[in-house]
């Protein structure tokens, strides 16, 4: 818990500043391309094959709308900027469902049939770039947090004298890596790890690597997702040849921890990952 508040608490501001400052700019392109959203239709296709426009028409309803959910609920074929320039009644579509979803709170001229008033304008703009920066950063924070877990896995093993071999598909257990090697974002079976160690006693290691930022969390990213592969390893390949792990960090219930282990889950911590090292090398068959 300390390591993760310290963390999160030393991350800083510039990323989301930056992702802000973009974003500002582009509510303000919309806005005036738009005449205050008072043209949307009129400016579907241009909106549209625009992809920092388009990002931000997603962003005028409140809640957002997800590009899946645009595609689904405007039966649009694609939302390509090749596909809406050749069809304008398909960009126009799309618009609609958009507007029907319009914030009326950031956007309360246009349901009252006016003109914005300057000062509604400057809060739209960055009630709106306040919000994508936050969705846009937390993405990106919880993307760079499990693939810096990865590397920092990876370099632990290197250091250790393991060798590092080409991803795969691992059908069978001999597809998996050989004892002292580690393959990267491999398959296994049907399903697929973020490492697979072949271990001294031939057994094949396969490795999760989770972060968490909350209790509540950590039921998706440990028992619904690595136990749920661990149990489905043990089964295909046998409880004697495979040996799951999950490598994490952050915040996680002790309750769904000792659940994971139940279900044939070994864990190991990011901050010490000696113990992992240690594990492995009780494999070595004397």
């Amino acid at each position: 818990m300390a390591t993760f508040r310290d963390e999160r608490m030393k991350e800083p501001l510039q990323r989301y500043l930056e992702v802000f400052d973009a974003y500002r700019d582009t509510f303000d392109a919309l806005l005036e391309t738009t005449l205050d959203l008072a043209q949307l239709f009129e400016k579907a296709v241009a909106i549209l094959a625009d992809e920092r426009l388009r990002e931000a028409l997603r962003y005028l309803p409140g809640p957002p709308v997800s590009l899946d959910d645009l595609k689904t609920i405007s039966q649009a074929p694609s939302i390509a900027p090749k596909t809406v320039k050749a069809d304008p009644e398909l960009a126009r579509r799309i618009v609609e469902t958009v507007v029907a979803g319009l914030d009326r709170r950031r956007f309360p001229w246009v349901s009252e049939n006016r003109e914005a008033t300057d000062r509604e304008r400057a809060s739209a703009v960055l009630a709106s770039a306040a919000m994508i920066a936050s969705r846009r950063v937390e993405t990106e924070r919880r993307g760079e947090g499990k693939s810096a877990q990865e590397q920092r896995v990876r370099a632990t093993l290197l250091q250790h004298g393991f060798t590092e071999t080409g991803t795969r598909h691992a059908r069978t257990l001999a597809d998996a890596p050989g004892a002292g090697e580690f393959c990267m974002e491999s398959v296994l079976g049907d399903r697929k790890a973020d490492l697979l160690l072949g271990l001294w006693d031939r057994r094949v290691l396969p490795i999760e690597c989770k972060v968490s930022n909350s209790a509540t969390n950590s039921i998706k990213r440990l028992n619904n997702d690595a136990a749920v592969k661990a149990e489905t390893w043990r089964k295909d390949f046998g409880t004697m040849q495979i040996v799951p792990a999950a490598v994490l960090s952050g915040v996680y219930n002790l309750r769904n921890l000792e659940d994971a282990q139940r279900r044939g889950l070994a864990l190991f911590w990011a901050h010490s990952l000696h113990e992992l090292t240690r594990w492995i090398d009780r494999t070595r068959t004397k």
